[in-house]
């Protein structure tokens, strides 16, 4: 958390892309309010679940594709999903 909180001071934060419809991505905040974004605003090849990181220096922004930030969240919902499934016996939730 110290290493997140660093990095919002130097201007890099992430956002989350939650759904895209057309041009427009729907994009989770670091608060967790959501926004419509145009498509054309983001890195080439987004999809949704892809964590963008954002890095606002003097005025110049710069997003990309966090893959690895990605990857964490993605392994995160799975073994809360694959701790769920084991309390059930009736059936499995994947993502």
């Amino acid at each position: 958390m110290a290493s997140e909180q660093q990095h919002e001071e130097l201007g890099i934060s992430h956002v989350t892309i939650d759904g895209i419809e057309g041009q427009v991505a729907r994009v989770e905040l670091p608060d967790g309010t959501t926004e419509d974004w145009r498509l054309a605003s983001l890195p080439r090849g987004v999809k949704e679940g892809d964590v963008i990181r954002i890095d606002v220096q003097g005025g110049d922004v710069d997003t990309q594709i966090d893959h690895e930030e990605t990857d964490r969240r993605h392994a995160l919902g799975q073994r809360q999903l694959d701790s769920l499934n084991a309390a059930t016996s009736d059936g499995d939730i994947d993502l």
